[in-house]
């Protein structure tokens, strides 16, 4: 065995018995690489990661290839999930070099960890022809190497950074317009989403511009985000025996997934659909949460309350085998039945994933259509479906099961106590509020140490390196929390980390959070997460958690640096709005400015959920029987009243809900 045995990372141990001489990231493997003068290998990845299992199985685990590795190099195996301060480093270095990244990420580099030659998968001759012809390199050429070694780190520290803006204007409509109007250009008015293949779901895409469809009264986006929201619901890259959602589909019309579940993705998206529930009010967006929850319950929640990170694409070594059916194996399990279940999800006999010849179940009907095109009965339709879906689910629950990465991550925790708690927002059901409320006591009691986050679960209570994603993303939840229980304990310890945060990764003199702290172990380059991707930027959530902790708290020094961060990014906001929805998000709220609502008196939580049930995308809950906050001094009666405030003035009270709504503007 290598170094890896003793790995807590699910990923690491799949290669722990590999004939590559692996180590983790580490002291070790950094100074033999220096002692030894050797080239250092570094292959980073994931476990749900199909590609990084293809490479493994042709080149990691043959004795030949390994042999050039050891020889040559000393290898270091990465779980970007687990060092992603890591990863950006070697992934900028890649995408400066090739325009282009993903995993397996595969960087060669001098033995003081500065990058010289990276790329993602390579073919098993194609890789062991590049480490000869890079050691060799090395060997006849060090000063050469040396030189590009130096340009490529200068381009890593300069690579997506941006430029200090002192001066503060005022946002207007037309600020936001022309984000959305640039943008406009890649939307699939057809099939949904942008672009063509591959197909991301993008969540915090699809609410901001819900958000924007409503604020800016834009009814053609509206009719995009609800197409896009039914034709993903619909689609193959939902589950739709065991609920959630795959990472993406890689074709354009959201039928073949790449199958592997990753709780960031259903984390978000649990909080989209509750959320366009309350703006759209739609059966199958409930049905989507509902199932979204059930799984992630059911697949990813650890006996302590934590979920787990992922499940991989592969089972048996097949991509999909776990999901995937072919029409006879279908009539076995439902006999007279699978003809219905088999037009309903579109099943053929040649199989809909033609190039595997089975089928991925997917919809393309609404129920009364479809129950209108077979002269049946909607609820005779369901009913059917529902006894067939319930046979076929338990068929699919004795096959062999995706491998479980039951890593504990902070930040996709965090996420996922959000999710829970929009849910929570739209549907007022007790069993959501109760699962936020165990995860979230989970976060405090075994990832929070006082002012600090742990990024990794470990039972035995190690301490574990943090980053920028963990404190913004568990600070959300907190706020989120606060917002539906007004229990202020959630937000004391959002206010605690979001100090921290501060502290140690804030850079005041550029006006941007570092996604490394400034007492942890400093790699080559000191980088900032900016562009918001398959999960908001860390700094862009920071900015708009100021934003709420600044009015919550009345703070200016937390509204100072939320407005910093927002002039810095302005100027890029407007040419790629897919790379910057979340930032786009808090300039909404800029623009539109925010409601704050608050509720004081007995009957705060009949109030509070009466008012949720109206769509107000640019607002803020606070209230209780009692509370500290700044809003709420002196605004408890002998009656239960509601507070609308915005821009530091608030509105006579209201003592119903239908009072306090004709406070705020449509």
């Amino acid at each position: 065995m290598n170094h890896l045995a003793n790995s807590a990372s699910p990923y690491l141990l799949q290669h722990a018995n590999n004939p590559v001489n692996w180590y983790p990231w580490g002291a070790e493997a950094l100074e033999k690489a220096k002692a030894e003068n050797k080239l250092i290998l570094v292959s980073i990845g994931y476990s749900a990661c199909h590609w990084c299992h293809v490479m493994e199985h042709e080149s990691f685990e043959d004795e030949s290839v390994a042999g050039v590795m050891n020889e040559y190099f000393v290898c270091i195996k990465v779980d970007r999930e687990e060092r992603p301060d890591v990863d950006q480093i070697y992934m900028s270095a890649v995408q400066l070099m090739s325009g282009r990244g993903g995993w397996p990420l595969n960087c060669i580099c001098l033995p003081d960890q500065r990058p010289i030659y990276g790329g993602t998968y390579f073919r098993k001759n194609d890789w062991t022809s590049l480490l000869f012809n890079l050691a060799d390199f090395y060997k006849q050429k060090p000063g050469e190497a040396a030189e590009y070694a130096v340009r490529l780190t200068e381009g890593i520290q300069q690579y997506e950074s941006i430029a200090f803006v002192a001066e503060q204007v005022d946002y207007v409509k037309e600020d936001i317009a022309i984000v959305v109007n640039n943008w406009k250009k890649y939307f699939d008015h057809i099939e949904g989403g942008m672009g063509n293949a591959p197909k991301f779901p993008m969540p915090n895409n699809w609410q901001f511009l819900m958000r924007y469809a409503h604020l800016m009264q834009d009814g053609e986006l509206a009719q995009l985000v609800k197409l896009t929201l039914q034709k993903m619901a619909f689609g193959g890259i939902y589950d739709h025996m065991g609920g959630g959602f795959a990472r993406y589909a890689v074709d354009g019309v959201w039928h073949v997934p790449h199958f592997e579940k990753m709780l960031y993705d259903n984390a978000q998206l649990i909080g989209l659909y509750a959320e366009a529930h309350t703006w759209n009010p739609d059966t199958l967006y409930e049905k989507i949460v509902d199932e979204t929850i059930v799984f992630s319950v059911r697949e990813l929640l650890s006996p302590e309350g934590g979920f787990y990170s992922a499940l991989d694409a592969d089972s048996e070594g097949v991509e999909g085998k776990f999901y995937t059916f072919t029409k006879p194996e279908i009539e076995a399990i439902l006999g007279g039945d699978a003809d219905l279940f088999c037009i309903y999800y579109h099943v053929t006999d040649a199989g809909n994933w033609h190039e595997e010849e089975t089928n991925v179940f997917f919809r393309k009907e609404e129920d009364k259509q479809l129950a209108e095109k077979l002269g049946i009965g909607v609820e005779e339709l369901q009913q059917k479906i529902e006894s067939s879906w319930q046979k076929v689910f338990e068929a699919r629950s004795t096959r062999i099961r995706p491998g479980l990465d039951n890593k504990i991550l902070a930040s996709w925790n965090g996420l996922m106590l959000k999710g829970l708690c929009d849910a929570y927002r739209a549907f007022n059901k007790s069993g959501i509020i109760e699962l936020a409320l165990r995860n979230a006591n989970f976060i405090v009691k075994n990832l929070v140490h006082h002012d600090r986050i742990n990024r990794i679960y470990k039972k035995n209570g190690d301490e574990t390196v943090a980053f920028l994603d963990d404190y913004a993303n568990v600070i959300d939840g907190f706020i989120a929390l606060y917002e539906v229980t007004f229990d202020e304990q959630w937000l004391q310890h959002a206010v605690e980390l979001a100090d921290h945060a501060i502290s140690h990764y804030y850079d005041l003199q550029n006006g941007i959070f570092f996604y490394t702290a400034d007492d942890d172990e400093q790699l080559i380059a000191r980088k900032s997460e900016i562009m918001d991707g398959v999960t908001p930027a860390s700094n862009s959530v920071m900015a708009r958690n100021l934003k709420k902790l600044g009015l919550l708290f009345d703070n200016e020094h937390y509204n100072e640096i939320s407005a910093q961060l927002l002039r810095n990014i302005m100027p890029h906001l407007a040419k790629y709005g897919s790379s910057y929805s979340n930032w786009a998000m808090l300039l909404l709220d800029e623009v539109f400015g925010v409601y704050e609502i608050a509720i004081t008196g007995s009957e705060f939580e009949q109030y509070r959920n009466e008012i949720e049930k109206k769509y107000i995308p640019n607002k803020i809950m606070l209230g209780g029987k009692k509370g500290s906050l700044p809003l709420l001094q002196n605004r408890f009666g002998s009656t239960t009243q509601i507070f609308v405030c915005k821009d530091k003035t608030c509105g006579l009270p209201a003592y119903n809900v239908a009072e306090a709504l004709k406070q705020i503007e449509h």
